[in-house]
């Protein structure tokens, strides 16, 4: 990988340029582009040039930029983000159905979790998180599952970065939040009562892929009002198993008894059983 006088790859100035873009700040001028990601003025012009040509990055008015659609495209074809939201929608909305409130589906990413899915009621709770959007680690029911059932490396470096409760409600030394996660573990899944935001309670299962390993956490966001979470828990652990074992028949060998139709696509695309054959048929047929 070429690398600038500074000691910096082409590629990692690039990701810092697609970085500077984020939910809240999805329209940028080139000065912005400068600013939030650290890289010089005439780097982001040459990079931004580039990025556009390739379809990564579209002009908007103002002289200013957005994503470009064909990221969308490339990050669709990824089994480990996408894939799972695809295969655990209809999952999602008879789940959705039954409790009312907001359910959401997040993966870990770094310290932090991403959200890749999430369904609301107009009268649901408060609950800020955004699709596409980064909730870091230690604030969210999402972050404790993967705390206590992820890799164990996870929870050091959270610990490094420092606690920064959102609320009163969130723990503030190491010895809580070791017991959060203790707990979560314990119960097989999490709660964070008012950690985000005093109203709302955030709630969070595994959802495991082949060999049992954790590939997402599925969440719900309902009122905290003392109230037994038993309820709600119930649902979330069940529609939970309901997704990896979805997971597990989506990724057994073509011709198995019982995996999914779909051929090739199974990963990637949840639809009815007809247009899942006529995909695999299709797919046979290149």
């Amino acid at each position: 990988m070429a690398r600038s006088s500074r000691g910096v790859s082409a590629l990692t100035r690039v990701l810092a340029v697609l970085d500077a873009f984020t939910a809240d700040a999805p329209f940028l001028s080139l000065t912005d582009i400068h600013r939030r990601a650290g890289v010089p003025l005439s780097s982001v012009h040459r990079i931004v040039a580039e990025l556009v040509e390739h379809g990564l990055l579209e002009p908007v008015a103002g002289r200013r930029y957005r994503l470009g659609n064909r990221l969308w495209e490339i990050g669709s074809k990824t089994p480990g983000a996408l894939g799972l939201r695809e295969i655990a929608e209809p999952y999602l909305r008879r789940l959705h159905d039954a409790m009312g409130q907001h359910v959401q589906l997040a993966v870990p990413i770094d310290t932090d979790v991403l959200l890749i899915e999430r369904l609301s009621a107009p009268d649901g709770v408060v609950n800020g998180s955004i699709v596409g959007g980064r909730i870091p680690v230690q604030h969210s029911s999402s972050g404790l599952v993967f705390l206590a059932f992820g890799q164990p490396e996870l929870l050091d470096a959270v610990l490094a970065e420092g606690l920064r409760p959102v609320t009163s409600a969130g723990p503030r030394t190491p010895e809580e939040f070791r017991a959060a996660v203790a707990a979560t573990r314990r119960r097989g899944y999490a709660i964070a009562d008012g950690w985000i935001h005093p109203a709302s309670r955030g709630l969070a299962v595994p959802v495991r892929g082949s060999e049992n390993v954790v590939v997402g956490a599925l969440g719900a966001v309902v009122p905290n009002d003392g109230s037994s979470p038993r309820r709600y828990t119930s649902l979330l652990l069940e529609t939970a198993s309901q997704i990896s074992h979805a997971l597990l028949r989506a990724y057994l060998p073509a011709g198995h008894p019982r995996a999914l139709p779909g051929g090739s696509l199974r990963a990637l695309v949840s639809s009815s059983e007809q247009s899942m054959r006529y995909l695999e048929r299709k797919a046979q047929r290149r």
